[in-house]
């Protein structure tokens, strides 16, 4: 009984684990999420790239433009079959 409750808790660990997307995401495909333009980003799109197409996700630190100044936030990008997606958490 041990050895099934272990199996299942080392698979559903594993299937938490970020993976490589099956299409590589294209430089295009990041732009078009307008991240660089809501989003104060220091990194360029080719490290994001990288990042993405090898872990399948990232979190960069960034700044956002709010009414009367700017609001310090995590952006974390997944490489999803139906895309990039976008999520944002503050700092």
């Amino acid at each position: 009984m041990r050895i099934v409750a272990v199996v299942l808790l080392s698979l559903s660990l594993l299937a938490g684990c970020s993976l490589a997307p099956e299409q590589p995401v294209t430089r295009a495909e990041l732009l078009k999420t307008k991240v660089y333009t809501r989003y104060a980003i220091e990194e360029s799109p080719e490290e994001l790239l990288y990042a993405l197409n090898t872990r399948g996700e990232v979190v960069v630190e960034s700044t956002r433009a709010v009414p009367g100044g700017t609001l310090p936030v995590y952006v974390k990008l997944l490489a999803t079959a139906d895309g990039v997606e976008v999520l944002e958490y503050e700092r």
